[in-house]
């Protein structure tokens, strides 16, 4: 289970912390003081939409900047300035039917992830938990509706927009499930919604909230294919995506943001199904030489029928009462080789789970004839051979993907060379430079050889319709298509 651990102010972002269960790697999300360096503005951060009760209110900026009130625009926007604004063509939806639903927001401060049991909390268990009552106070004022008219437009300039089939007008019907979903993600990651800086305000509305819509489309569609009183099977979304490219957050915000609207959700990785200390040390030994065998990682490396028995157990937890232990990877294990974990600290998950979210890194990667993986590293012929029975292990059972897309395979190794420093100065071990060069090294083959054709042809089964490929800069911020 994904566990976070709260947020680093670094520069001027807040960049939420998020490890894996056992000492994994750790996703550092939404830019840096080394690569941002826009001021935040109350005109590109401050949405005005929600007043909110928090613990740790930001301050509110003294002053604007032009340059921020543009950040994070992925290309030309079918809202732009020059024209009239599209809400000013439809009738009063957007904005009044905001204003409208103020009495139906109530958001509670999330101090901590809920656990997997508590996907169908009411009002009454939220406050049996101790949690903290929100005011909500949406636009009445033309003042306040011109702010959320700006919000509007910033959406419509997502470079996501066009590649999720989404248009002003359906952002417009859908306005206040845009706004929840995006106070949601910031009471998540404790962001002060009155003041988002560019990169948050990017990352949330460009990238967390669309893709989460997706997301709940896609369930919406698994289940009407059933009629009713049918047992449901849960939809399983597979996230592929290199490591440090920041799947592991992407997975936490969407499971979170399913349980607060009533989907019972479980989380899995392919880590997880990593052979045993004992199992690994089998397989090194039993492959001499071959350096992409040697630890954990690689196709070889997973153990094939516990994923098949994982995964089938999930797709049959339909009823209520029911219940099973997801399994997790403990990765600090036998310093730092890796073990699984002690099954009495494996979380339960209780019936029905209608959406299943499985990452990891080399998700839908297909065998390739032998000449090609020879010709990116001989030592990846085996590993290509090991690959032909992974397809019935896990992605056989994905519905829908994700696949995040990079530019250049070798950003993986300053991605982790990141997560490694940071970890080095908060007084946590970490990996040398050196260190991390050896670990990414033996990845670098796998994402050389097999990320063109996934991304050019996707995975294998793949219904074109339920596929998403989102394309990401260096700071993991998504590309237009243009």
């Amino acid at each position: 289970m994904d566990a976070y651990v709260g947020p680093i102010h670094s520069g001027l972002s807040i960049i939420p912390r998020v490890t894996k269960a056992g000492g994994g790697d750790l996703d550092r999300e939404f830019g840096s003081s080394a690569s941002v360096n826009i001021p935040r503005s109350p005109r590109c951060g401050n949405m005005r939409v929600l007043s909110v009760i928090s613990h740790h209110p930001s301050p509110m900026p003294a002053s604007a900047s032009a340059a921020a009130a543009t950040a994070g625009g992925g290309g030309a926007s079918p809202c732009s300035r020059s024209a009239p604004s599209p809400l000013l063509s439809f009738p009063p939806s957007c904005c009044s039917a905001a204003a409208s639903s103020c009495t139906r927001f109530l958001h509670p401060f999330v101090s901590d992830f809920p656990s997997s049991n508590h996907g169908r909390s009411n009002g009454a268990a939220i406050k049996g938990r101790g949690l903290m009552a929100l005011r909500s106070a949406f636009p009445t004022s033309p003042a306040l509706i011109s702010s959320v008219s700006d919000l509007f437009e910033f959406i419509c300039a997502g470079p996501l927009m066009k590649r999720l089939g989404l248009t002003a007008e359906s952002v417009a019907e859908s306005i206040d499930k845009w706004l929840e979903t995006g106070v949601h993600l910031c009471q998540l990651f404790r962001l002060n919604e009155l003041s988002l800086s560019p990169p948050e305000k990017i990352r949330i509305y460009h990238f967390y909230v669309p893709v989460f819509l997706w997301c709940e489309d896609q369930l919406t569609r698994h289940r009407s294919m059933f009629s009713e009183g049918d047992d449901i099977p849960p939809l399983v979304i597979g996230i592929s995506a290199p490591q440090g490219s920041g799947k592991t957050t992407l997975v936490f915000a969407l499971d979170y943001l399913f349980r607060r609207s009533g989907r019972n959700s479980a989380t899995l990785s392919i880590d997880d199904f990593y052979l045993t200390a004992e199992g690994q040390a089998e397989l090194r030994s039993q492959n001499p030489g071959n350096a992409l065998l040697e630890f954990r990682g690689n196709a070889g490396s997973h153990d094939l029928q516990f994923s098949i028995d994982t995964l089938t157990s999930l797709s049959k937890l339909t009823k209520k009462g029911m219940k099973m232990k997801l399994p997790r990877y403990d990765k600090s294990a036998y310093g730092g080789r890796g073990d699984r974990a002690d099954p009495s600290t494996w979380p339960e998950v209780e019936g029905p789970v209608e959406v299943v979210l499985f990452e990891g890194w080399m998700l839908g990667f297909k065998p390739l004839p032998n000449e090609a993986v020879k010709a990116v590293d001989p030592q990846l012929e085996l590993v290509n051979e090991n690959l032909k029975a992974y397809y019935n292990a896990w992605d056989k059972f994905i519905e829908a993907w994700i696949i995040i897309k990079i530019q250049d395979p070798n950003c993986v190794f300053q991605w982790r060379l990141q997560a490694e420093v940071a970890m080095r100065e908060d007084g946590k071990p970490g990996m040398s430079d050196e260190e991390v060069l050896d670990f990414v090294s033996r990845y670098l083959p796998a994402y050389k050889a097999y990320l063109p054709t996934l991304y050019s042809e996707g995975p294998k089964g793949l219904d074109p319709d339920r596929l998403v490929v989102i394309e990401i800069d260096e700071e993991r911020n998504p590309l237009s298509e243009d």
